[in-house]
């Protein structure tokens, strides 16, 4: 019997055996982006003389892909700023991360051990991330990430984004999964919204850009570090979210 069979656990107990989908969200959740995205913003508003940002002001300005970013960093300095500004801005931007990448971002604590330990069990993995296609792609490959997961879907994958259900839903379309057989890790209300509105269970990390406590946007678990995150608290959390579902 494969590891990740559902009889491992009396809660599976008549549920088909099939591959459990294990999606990331990336910056905040996998990744500590913060300071890379801090340097390009800050370079990309130097442009118009507006003051640097700080890592208290990112959780306000992340989580819905670098247009949104900048536009976010001007109403928080509030300069005005022309829609006709915004492409040249962000073009800045893309250079300017492009060129530092992995700079000093990281991996997450026990972020590789827990892949390990998941993929040990016959979990499959997948990202779903409002970055940018070019910017996360490259991102996940010189961080030696891309080979681990069966679907990677940026902001642009998609008409839509996070927490739009249709990109989740759509990652996991990719990766060959089932919604009923697939949770979603992330760290701010894009992630645990986008879980909601499919129908599927969330893990919330404690860790991330969230700008507020990561326990006030209800996941369906908490785990302060990926130690914790094993495949018995992933089919736990699976099928805490098929109950609620019936």
């Amino acid at each position: 019997m494969p590891q990740d069979s559902p009889a491992d656990s009396p809660a599976w107990k008549g549920t088909p055996v099939t591959n459990t989908l294990v999606v990331f969200d990336l910056d905040g959740t996998m990744i500590d982006t913060a300071p890379d995205l801090i340097d390009s913003l800050n370079h990309t508003i130097a442009a118009r003389d507006l003051a640097p940002v700080t890592f208290e002001d990112l959780t306000h300005l992340v989580g819905q892909g670098a247009r949104v970013m900048i536009r976010r960093a001007f109403a928080l300095r509030e300069a005005p700023l022309d829609e006709s500004e915004v492409e040249p801005l962000l073009a800045r931007f893309l250079d300017h991360y492009s060129q530092h990448m992995p700079g000093k971002s990281r991996l997450y604590d026990g972020l590789t051990d827990c892949f390990d330990r998941l993929e040990a069990a016959g979990m499959r993995l997948a990202v779903c991330t409002n970055k940018l296609e070019q910017l996360a792609l490259p991102l996940l490959d010189k961080m030696h990430l891309t080979k681990r997961f069966a679907a990677i879907t940026g902001g642009d994958t998609f008409p839509v984004r996070k927490p739009d259900a249709r990109h989740l839903l759509g990652t996991i379309e990719r990766a060959g999964g089932e919604p009923a057989r697939s949770i979603l890790i992330g760290d701010s209300i894009n992630d645990i919204m986008a879980a909601k509105n499919a129908g599927i269970g969330s893990i919330g990390v404690t860790f991330g850009y969230s700008d507020v406590p990561v326990a006030e946007l209800a996941p369906t678990r908490i785990i302060g570090h990926f130690g914790e995150l094993t495949a018995e608290l992933v089919r736990t959390v699976i099928a805490q979210a098929s109950t609620a579902a019936r």
